[in-house]
């Protein structure tokens, strides 16, 4: 006699997304919450973007020897590791936040929400943003919520009748995902429009060509050794190294730009940028460090910087007795502190420059306007992008990389590097030129030397002198037998100084150390 099995009771339990489904939900909230936040920012500022905001956020954050380790190993595209590796954690983030919601929504929409809550507090953070700019982070978050609940409601379900979790269901969900992602890049792609049509591209492109009234002295022929595997002695704009906290290039346009000095001085004064630009012009070759800069390292650069005397500046405000230091701010916020001495020094001749190599400043470096303040490592001494000038005292205002362990003073340190052969290369046995650069501005390169395979230190030829603000090339020649040879490498200064053979980091004011290269003769 056959026999029927009863029907399987219905399920009682609430119908479950599928975890990929759950997972798309979360996701695709995401990136329509960043699209829209970063659209109102495009009209506001774009460091109002949520995305960016957390990602500054981030950056002032993260311990000193984690921010050295960056810049030493990814160099400028330290910012886009770290951009990518906060999208990674997002989008993981928001992808557990759609699987912890297979039966409800609400965990994601809490999840999501946090999300807006962060860009909203990293957007107050921010100081160079008014409330105004809480609008991006309100923005993402009512975006991306309701994104997720859209989503979440007709995404197909396991144990779903069949109507849900048939053709029609995926069909709803595939075509609400397609606009949510379509959406999200649409907002993105508009932002990013809207802000640069705001940026200054156009302003910077407007001023043409500056030429000073007082050039500085022509490079000699032989300031250089390029020929023979030096850098050129005039660092091309582009190649100019760039280290700075802004994870957007600031867009301030000429027009729109002042800068004020205030604070322990007889009368603050505010200059625009046509008084900068309509005063005589000086010209000065400097070369410039950053702190940052490991031994045998690349972050430094030689340039011929176009502006006024910082000097001028401040006697027209009149710098008050017991001013210790110039609290310089940023447009984007960031400060350092510059020694009142040094900015003074007439022989030293600290700038505020808006040209390099008789172009307007680069946005990247600065443009408008940027300080440059001969023999300091640049986050002392060199403010981009400048606005505020605080004459104060060390104890009064502590600025950026000084809140963070870095040294106050931060001369720069004589160093040498080897350029040529890299490490490495393999070369004919015999002769052997060696090639590299050496620097200590402010106080000049008298000598330049080289050790062997442990023999005795040799001298180099050195190039000719520019100025005791800018690096120094060399070069020799050496007889080797085929196999692997060390070279060390070592400068003297005009003080006397000879450059010391203990290795000692970046933190808290600069590397020191020999450099030195290995190579294979054959």
């Amino acid at each position: 006699m056959a026999t029927t099995e009863a029907p399987a009771a219905p399920s009682t339990s609430p119908p479950r997304l599928r975890i990929p489904s759950a997972a798309l939900c979360g996701v695709l909230a995401l990136l329509a919450a960043l699209g829209a936040g970063h659209l109102v920012a495009g009209f506001i500022s774009i460091n109002a973007s949520p995305y960016l905001a957390v990602g500054n956020g981030a950056i002032d954050l993260t311990p000193i020897e984690l921010k050295d380790f960056a810049v030493r190993t990814f160099g400028t595209y330290d910012k886009v590791v770290l951009l990518g590796g906060m999208a990674a954690v997002m989008v993981a983030a928001a992808a557990v936040a759609g699987v912890l919601s297979l039966r409800s929504p609400r965990p994601g929409v809490v999840i999501v929400a946090l999300f807006g809550l962060l860009g909203g507090f990293a957007v107050y953070q921010r100081p160079d943003l008014t409330a105004v700019a809480l609008l991006a982070p309100a923005a993402s978050l009512v975006v991306g919520v309701a994104v997720f609940l859209l989503l979440h409601r007709i995404a197909p379900r396991k144990n779903a009748p069949a109507e849900r979790s048939g053709g029609a269901s995926r069909r709803s969900f595939l075509l609400g995902g397609a606009g949510a992602l379509v959406g999200a890049g649409v907002l993105g792609g508009a932002g990013q429009l809207v802000s640069g049509a705001r940026d200054a591209t156009a302003s910077r492109a407007a001023i043409g060509a500056l030429v000073p009234a007082k050039s500085a002295p022509a490079i000699p022929a032989d300031a250089d050794f390029a020929k023979l595997g030096t850098p050129t002695f005039l660092t091309p704009n582009p190649k100019f190294y760039r280290v700075d906290t802004a994870l957007s290039v600031p867009q301030p346009r000429a027009e729109d730009w002042s800068l004020r000095i205030h604070g322990m001085v007889e009368r603050e004064v505010r200059y625009r940028y046509a008084d900068i630009r309509n005063r005589p012009l000086v010209e000065r070759t400097i070369t410039m460090t950053c702190v940052s800069n490991e031994v045998g390292g690349d972050y430094v650069s030689t340039s011929d910087f176009i502006g006024v005397d910082l000097a001028d500046l401040l006697a027209e405000a009149g710098v008050r007795p017991g001013a210790e230091q110039l609290f310089c701010t940023s447009v984007d916020g960031w400060t350092s502190g510059t020694p009142v001495a040094a900015a003074l020094d007439r022989d030293r001749g600290a700038m505020l420059a808006i040209g390099m190599n008789r172009e307007p400043l680069p946005l990247e470096h600065g443009f408008p306007a940027r300080l440059v303040t001969p023999g300091l490592y640049g986050y002392v001494s060199a403010t981009k992008w400048v606005v505020d000038i605080e004459v104060t005292t060390w104890k009064a205002r502590q600025a950026y990389w000084l809140k963070r362990g870095w040294g106050e003073q931060a001369p720069v340190k004589t160093e040498s590097r080897i350029d040529t052969p890299k490490g490495f290369d393999t070369v004919p046995a015999g002769a052997v030129r060696l090639a590299g650069v050496a620097w200590s501005q402010h106080n000049g390169i008298a000598d330049v030397e080289i050790k062997v395979d442990g023999s005795p230190w040799q001298r180099t030829t050195l190039s000719a002198e520019v100025n005791v603000n800018t690096w120094r090339m060399w070069w020799t020649q050496i007889a080797v037998k085929p196999g692997t040879h060390q070279v060390f490498v070592r400068a003297t200064d005009k003080t006397g100084y000879t450059q010391t053979d203990a290795r000692a980091g970046t933190v808290p004011d600069g590397a020191t150390g020999w450099h030195s290269t290995t190579f294979i003769a054959t």
